[in-house]
């Protein structure tokens, strides 16, 4: 009987396989594997039968009974007997070989079972097998493929069998005529090869010692023949392919004799192949296995192919290998197996072949024919140790190529040369030659991601490889240290090998450093035995100028210092204390620094004195001689590297001044003058800083060197001492006046100054002054500079006054002149800047300038640039973002300069005329209408009052005269449109107030309270905020008013009402300031002017739209009301609705005195309640009934509460009218819901739209609820707007459908941060509940409903009352009414649940009276008596809920499965609480509890969250009532909210213990189960059937027999027809385990 239901099991899930998602069938196959774990024989006798008796049923279908069955059969291969194996033997064979025709997928899966039963049944396999397997009648494809594998599987099971198979099958090799039998014949026998192989290779593992290679040799080589002699000549390239893999591993098992006697053909036709088949890996692959059987029996025919072997692979190699295509790359790991395996045999044949080729015009040949030779230089090291010179005479061909791949190539050959000793030989220098001169190919700027073997192989990639290859045999090569020592240094030097000297100078050092280590630090380079090594100076300085740009070249600068250091005892012996002391430290600087943050100057400057410590210590003139011999030698070097040669010239003038020959110096100087490249202004630099730095110690032939240079030719343009100059253009003259000129510069600033001032006007002006009238820019900066220099010098040489400088005033002249050249429109050369530091350094000079001159200056300074147009716009016009950026850094360097000029010239005159003076120059640019010329205006000013204040030194106390014209100049500022004029302005005030106090007596560094103030404004202008400007301007009025005098302050209040009609709206501020001030002074006196005022201020704030004038209104506004109240608040309820922005801002205004605000507010509170709230008016439309039109007054008067109130200030008045506003603004909502406005004030607010957003929403509704929402804001229940505001209240109370919840977030909020507030409120609003209005009991209903929910009630005494009140309206006939009222009878539950057992009885009552509603179509009451009642149900006592627990658990079963979520919610949740009080009727409730436990277990998928979440709970509560110690741990830890839950692991171990706990439940649990199965949602019908399967898998089989099998496998065969894959998935699943109740 078992048996059979196994197979009726089994023959469900096979019927079922021909469904056609995937994810099914893989269920199928799961459950049947699932069951074979069970019953694997029963599993498989009925696979067997099935596929037997339905032998229609089509080939995919039985695939996945017959891989389930592989399944089965490998995982009990060791529990299987012997007829089930010969059941599955017979089975397989048959579904393998029932049809003819191949048909992959079906057969493959059963020569699969076989190979699996063969694992441990081979001879029941074979002897099956072998019956398919006839002499003389060809065989099925897979029965040929099931011995192939079999003989991989079970080497020493199959290899006995291969004597007989090979045997009969050698007869059917000719009968094969198919293309794929001939191809499964070649598989065979490869495999077979491999099997032998691999059983002669473990022979003392083997059953069967005594098997040799020659007992398959003569089939094998049967065998050969047809393959070879007929197949391999076959037109299907498949079949080919085939061929040569089972020739490879055939060629070693065939007779030595025979294999010799084919070779002759055998070769030439697998060479033949390459040419039939692009992808050549298996051709290669079989060729080497040839090749080495070949070698291994020692054949002479090789030799005779030797010259077509060569010639067919070599191809193969040069053809690139694609990495995208792994079989190209293991081709070519092949053929160099190949190349290998004939360098080791014929090494003369193969060079002789290979080494012509290196000298192809074809890249991929040389490139190929280098691969092999690396390849055979590191794997036949003994054959090609007597080639080497032959090798590397061949080598200097491709030395010479130009090509990278070659390159590439030639480096990796090198590299493999040097392990192997070839670079020891002579040629060897030529390859690290090239080695090196790829390490210095150009690193592209910005290399591109690619390959490696990209056809567009770039330098950077072969630079890369050759810097880690030279490195590497450096460090880890030994047999190379002298073969690199010292040959390396000669590479150092030269320029063309400048990119390697990084990786050059690490290598040298590592070596030299290793020499030192072997004790040969004295004699560490030999000249003597090398004549070509650079000499200790030539390697001095091309370390050190390199360094000077340390980053380049991956960090050369570390490298070079290193290796000079390490090199020092060959320098000059004495130098080994200082460079060990000092290069360090040079490293470190460069490691701490980046490229951008080290100081190129400052690292310049350690170099050069590391370069003076150097020349100090070894202190003898020869050496220093030849030492700046050989720098001036290199110069020319650095040609095309500026940078370099800048630093080398500082070099040589810094050697130079350590030369003690004069002479030498002479000669030096007079050498680089004619040699220098003059258009090049790093050039220029470079030579004029030599000279200035060698003025050091050599003044005297300096001057004499440059006044020779002067006096020459070489502007005369005739033969002479310079001739070398007579060729030259006007151009390159003028560069070379330059030169002269700079020359001059450097001198004066570097010389002694006790020696050059004397020298300054009769030999260094004389010189320059001559070349003044030059239009040519680069001579026009250098003379500006140079007078620059000059003017430097003198300034630190002597004291003020100890020198005249007799012709200061021609050179500020010129530069004034050089200044007015340039162009206003735009700045394209730092001429203005230079000119204006240079005059900043001659005006401190003596004499003074003249009145007229100092004019000309100042205005001619400001003009150039003051009046430049806007960066901004010049970034604009800049494409090149560079370009941009410089001229940026121009604008900052130029705006400094001009600065400090002033400062310099005001220094000179420290007094308020002095200040006045310079302020006449600036007023125009300050007042600009045009933005950044004011900007730039008031920055220069605030640079100049600072300086002032800065310098000032008062010693007697007098009047600062021009106090309020300069405020007059600067306060409006503060309020600019532009930032940093606003910032800059409050500086001036700043400064100008303690200029004020400076001169009233006050020391300079006393600090005063209000005028620091200022300062702390600043950071709040930087953003147009107008709140803090007004408080700046505020600020600035108040000291001016103690500042200025009274006969000045009518003048200054005209000048600030001037400034209202400013283009700069913002400047007006000040003025604002001014005017409130008087009017508080004497505004009494204008009664009969206000309302006239009133009209002037609502027109201005019309006309002009800024923050800071409304402001000031507002200001005006209250100060008129506080004189005269009466007037203001008639004037202003004048006013039209929609008030517009300005009417708003002018109520605002009111708020600002609490007395006063309360008195208004009183007025408007009168106005609201006096009028009805809305009339009903009769719509003529049909059916649309009356609606609802709101009367004016009162909404008049709620907009004025609302701009009132919505100003801080009014918060105190707020505060004491609190009840009063509050009741009456909630009766305004309520009363006001679904309000509409007046006809008129409809298409007014249309209108007003229209023109631009109004200020605020007109609607009656909208309109209460903010005015509402304001006056909590402002009554200082802040926290109750936001949380309202949170919760979406304001919204919902607007809405007719939800206006009940949004009342009801208020009054939560209300109880939680505003109780003291409600005794009032509640008694003002409890008259309301029994009014004929609806929209008032509701709102009334709600707002207490939500109040109950707080304990606030209680401390309030006010439980008693409200709880009457609800109770009162479960009669009422407003169906939201009696809801809200059973809300709030429940909420007593959470706000007092210490008073829910005093009135318990009452209150469930009510409860079940509401679930028992009539008049309740939609459930809505039923809902929320379930819901209040499961919170009640956590306080009330038990006597009181016992008598209905039964009732209501009935009442509510009906829900669990409701559409609605909510009920389903609150009926689950409330069935949880229930089970609390069931223990005093424990096996009633028991029952209830049984009844839904499936239906709560299988709702934790239901697909809402809050469901789920309540299914949850309902089970905790339900696990201590099941008698189940396990499930109820369970359900307490995997179903906790904040955890997430593995449904189907946690659905198995509920099932694990109801089995453990209700055996006898099992068919109840399952009926219960079925009928979801048609259930809506997808996740339980999926779920249901999952439950099944797992209580099944737990039952014990006692209790198996109480299920109806037939019944359950037939609602399981129907919902295997569910339209959604994954319930079937689950179907399919279950089946398989109804194994265990079989």
């Amino acid at each position: 009987m078992m048996e059979s239901r196994i197979k009726r099991l089994a023959t469900t899930l096979m019927d079922a396989t021909t469904d056609k998602d995937p994810l099914v069938q893989e269920q199928i196959y799961n459950a049947l594997c699932y069951l074979g774990e069970s019953e694997p024989e029963e599993i498989l006798n009925s696979c067997d039968e099935y596929l037997r008796q339905h032998d229609k049923l089509a080939y995919p279908h039985r695939v996945i009974i017959l891989k389930a069955m592989e399944t089965v059969v490998k995982n009990n291969i060791a529990l299987l007997d012997k007829s089930t194996a010969k059941v599955v033997i017979f089975l397989a064979s048959n579904e393998m070989t029932k049809s003819k025709e191949v048909i992959r997928d079906w057969q493959q899966a059963a020569s699969n079972v076989l190979v699996a039963v063969g694992q441990r049944f081979i001879n029941k396999v074979m002897e099956e097998v072998l019956t398919k397997f006839q002499p003389g009648i060809l065989p099925h494809y897979f029965v040929m493929q099931t011995f192939a594998n079999l003989s991989v599987s079970n080497v020493f099971g199959m290899v006995p069998f291969l004597n007989s198979i090979l045997g009969t099958m050698l007869p059917m090799l000719g009968m094969a005529k198919q293309d794929h039998m001939k191809s499964v014949f070649c598989y065979a026998l490869q495999h077979f090869s491999e099997s032998i192989q691999e059983y002669l290779a473990n022979l003392d593992k083997a059953p069967d010692p005594t098997v040799r290679k020659d007992t398959f040799s003569n089939e094998i080589f049967s065998a050969y023949e047809v393959l070879f002699n007929s197949w391999l000549q076959h037109r299907e390239a498949k079949l080919r392919l085939a061929v040569v893999e089972a020739m490879g591993p055939m060629s070693y098992l065939m007779p030595s004799e025979k294999l010799e006697e084919q070779l002759p053909k055998l070769i030439p036709g697998i060479l033949a192949l390459y040419k039939k088949h692009t992808e050549a890996f298996y051709i290669s692959k079989s060729l080497c296995q040839i090749l080495e059987a070949s070698v291994n029996i020692g054949s002479r025919s090789l030799d005779v192919q030797l010259d077509s072997l060569l010639g067919t692979l070599h191809p193969q190699i040069c053809a690139p290998a694609d990495p995208s295509v792994p079989l190209t790359v293991k081709n070519h790991t092949e053929v160099l197996r190949c190349f290998t395996v004939l360098a080791c045999s014929f090494p003369d044949r193969v060079l002789a072949f290979l080494l012509p080729k290196l000298e192809s015009s074809n890249e991929r040949t040389r490139v190929g024919t280098l691969l092999i030779m690396r390849q055979i230089i590191n794997s036949a090291p003994s054959q090609m140790e007597i080639k080497k010179p032959f090798i590397l005479s061949s080598m200097k061909l491709p030395l010479q190529d130009s090509n990278n791949k070659v390159k590439r190539a030639v480096v990796q050959v090198i590299s493999a040369m040097a392990h192997h000793g070839y670079l020891e030989q002579p040629g060897g220098e030529a390859m690290m030659e090239f080695l090196v001169r790829q390490c210095a190919l150009p690193s592209d700027a910005q290399p591109k991601k690619q390959p490696a073997d990209a056809d567009d192989l770039t330098s950077d990639s072969v630079q890369s490889i050759s810097v880690n290859t030279l490195f590497l045999l450096s460090t880890t090569v030994d047999r190379m240290n002298n073969v690199l020592w010292p040959y390396l240094l000669e590479f150092v030097t030269p320029i063309q090998f400048t990119n390697a000297l990084t990786p050059l100078c690490k290598s040298l050092m590592y070596l030299a450093m290793k020499k030192q280590e072997e004790g040969e630090n004295a004699s560490l380079i030999r000249y003597d035995l090398n004549a070509n090594l650079p000499s200790p100076y030539a390697l001095t300085t091309r370390l050190l100028v390199v360094s000077s740009q340390p980053y380049v070249g991956d960090c050369r600068g570390t490298a070079a210092l290193r290796l000079l250091n390490v090199l020092h005892y060959s320098v000059h012996p004495t130098l080994d204390q200082l460079w060990n002391k000092k290069v360090p430290l040079l490293v470190e600087h460069i490691e701490e620094n980046t490229e951008k943050s080290l100081s190129q100057k400052e690292w310049e400057e350690k170099l050069l004195l590391f370069l003076q410590e150097t020349l100090a210590a070894v202190s003898d003139n020869t050496w220093i001689c030849h030492f700046v011999t050989e720098m001036c030698r290199q110069l020319n070097s650095y040609n095309g590297f500026p940078l370099e040669k800048n630093f080398l010239y500082k070099c040589i003038g810094t050697t130079l001044g350590a030369c003690a020959s004069k002479d030498l110096v002479q000669k030096q100087l007079q050498e680089l003058l004619e040699t220098a490249r003059y258009h090049e202004e790093a050039e220029r630099e470079g030579l004029a800083s030599c000279f200035g730095i060698c003025a050091i110690n050599h003044l005297e032939e300096t001057l004499a060197k440059l006044e020779d240079f002067v006096r020459s030719d070489v502007f005369k343009k005739s033969v002479g001492l310079f001739s070398i100059f007579k060729d030259r253009s006007d151009n390159e003259v003028e560069k070379v006046k330059s030169t002269l000129i700079l020359c001059y510069g450097y001198v004066a600033m570097y010389a002694p100054k006790e020696l050059v001032l004397s020298r300054i006007e009769a030999d260094i002006l004389k010189n320059i002054f001559q070349y003044f009238n030059t239009k040519d820019l680069t001579l026009k900066l250098c003379l500006i500079r140079s007078i620059c220099m000059i003017s430097q010098a003198i300034y630190k040489g002597v004291k003020c006054g100890d020198f005249i400088f007799s012709r200061k005033a021609e050179l500020v002249a010129q530069m004034v002149e050089f200044i007015k050249a340039e162009p206003l429109e735009t700045m394209r050369t730092p001429v203005r800047q230079r000119a204006m530091i240079t005059c900043t350094y001659l005006v401190i000079l003596e004499p003074h300038l003249s009145d007229p001159d100092r004019t000309e200056l100042i205005d001619t300074c400001l003009a150039s640039v003051l009046a430049l147009p806007p960066l901004e716009l010049v970034k604009e016009r800049e494409e090149n973002g560079g370009n941009a950026l410089h001229k940026e850094m121009l604008y900052g360097d130029t705006i400094s300069a001009l600065k400090d000029l002033l400062k310099r010239l005001l220094q000179r005159n420290l007094t308020p005329h002095g200040l006045q003076d310079m302020f006449a120059h600036l007023g125009p640019w300050i007042k600009s209408n045009k933005e950044h010329e004011r900007q730039r205006a008031v920055e220069v000013s605030a640079a100049l009052l600072d300086f002032y204040l800065s310098k000032l030194n008062v010693s007697t106390v007098i009047p600062f005269y021009n106090l309020g014209v300069l405020i007059a100049l600067f306060s409006p500022r503060c309020s600019d449109s532009l930032a940093s004029v606003r910032q800059h302005a409050v500086d001036c005030v700043y400064c100008l107030l303690y200029i004020q106090l400076c001169y009233e007596g006050f020391a300079r560094d006393h600090r005063d309270e209000m005028v620091e103030g200022l300062k702390a404004l600043k950071k709040g202008l930087e953003e147009p905020d107008f709140t803090v400007l007004f408080h700046t301007c505020n600020n600035i009025a108040m000291v001016i008013g103690k500042r200025v005098p009274p006969d000045q302050l009518m003048s200054l209040l005209l000048a600030m009402f001037e400034g209202l009609a400013d283009p700069d709206k913002n400047c007006s501020r000040a003025a604002t300031v001014m005017i409130n001030s008087l009017l508080k002074e004497r505004g009494g006196v204008l009664q009969e002017k206000v309302p006239d005022i009133m009209s002037i201020i609502h027109s201005k704030l019309e006309e002009v739209d800024e923050e800071h004038v409304r402001k000031a209104a507002q200001q005006t506004v209250y100060i008129l009301a506080s004189q005269h109240k009466s007037v203001v608040v008639s004037s202003l309820l004048g006013s039209s609705l929609p008030f517009d922005s300005h009417t708003c801002t002018m109520w605002r205004s009111l708020a600002t005195e609490p007395t006063l605000t309360s008195q208004i507010l009183e007025q408007l509170l009168e106005k609201v309640n006096r009028d009805v709230p809305y009339k009903e008016s009769k719509c003529f439309l049909l059916g649309s009934g009356s609606e609802r039109i709101a009367t004016p007054l009162p909404l008049a008067a709620t907009c004025a509460l609302y701009e009132i109130m919505s100003a801080p200030e009014s918060g105190a008045a707020v505060l004491g009218l609190y009840p009063p506003l509050f009741v009456t603004l909630l009766l305004r909502v309520s009363c006001t819901v679904g309000v509409q406005l007046p006809k008129n004030l409809q298409s007014r607010e249309r209108r007003s739209s229209s023109h631009g957003p109004a200020p605020r929403s007109l609607h009656p509704c909208s309109c209460a609820v903010e005015t509402l929402k304001v006056m909590l804001a402002r009554g200082g229940s802040e926290e109750v707007a936001r949380a309202v505001g949170n919760a979406g209240g304001w919204e919902l109370m607007v809405s007719p459908e939800r206006h009940h919840d949004g009342i009801a977030v208020l009054a939560g909020a209300m109880a939680r941060h505003a109780g003291p507030r409600l005794p009032l409120i509640v008694k003002n609003l409890v008259p309301t509940l029994s009014g004929v209005f609806d929209s008032q009991r509701i709102t009334t209903t709600a707002f207490f409903a939500e109040l109950l929910n707080s304990n606030v009630v209680n401390d309030l005494i006010l439980l008693e009352t409200m709880m009457d009140n609800m109770t009162g309206r479960q009669k009422d006939t407003c169906l939201l009414v009696r809801m809200l009222a059973l809300r709030g009878l429940g909420n007593i539950a959470s706000g007092s649940p210490e008073k829910v057992r005093k009135h318990g009885a009452k209150l469930l009552a009510s409860m079940v009276n509401g679930m028992d509603d009539k008049d309740d179509p939609h459930n809505l009451v039923a809902l929320e008596a379930m819901s209040s009642l499961s919170k009640l149900l956590d306080h009330v006592e038990e006597r009181d809920i016992q008598s209905m627990l039964l009732h209501i658990a009935i009442r509510i079963r009906p829900f669990f499965d409701s559409e609605q979520p909510d009920l389903r919610q609150s009926s689950i949740v409330l069935f949880g609480k229930l089970t609390k009080f069931s223990e005093g009727d424990c096996e009633v409730f028991f029952e209830q509890i049984l009844n839904g436990l499936v239906t709560l277990l299988l709702h934790l998928q239901d697909p809402k969250p809050e469901v789920v979440k309540a299914c949850k709970f309902a089970l905790r509560m339900c696990g201590p009532n099941m008698g189940c110690e396990g499930l109820c741990d369970m359900f307490l830890n995997h179903l906790r909210e904040d955890r997430s839950l593995h449904y189907g692991e946690f659905m198995n171990n509920v099932c694990k213990h109801l089995m453990q706990s209700y055996p006898e439940m099992l068919n109840r649990l399952i009926l219960t189960n079925l009928f979801y199965f048609k259930s809506n949602w997808v996740d339980i019908r999926a779920a249901a059937p999952m439950f099944i399967g797992f209580l099944v898998l737990h039952v014990d089989e006692d209790h198996c027999q109480q299920v109806d099998l037939d019944q359950l496998i037939s609602a399981l065969n129907l919902l295997l027809k569910d339209p959604v894959p994954a319930v079937r998935v689950k179907v399919a699943e279950t089946l398989g385990r109804l194994v265990r109740i079989l």
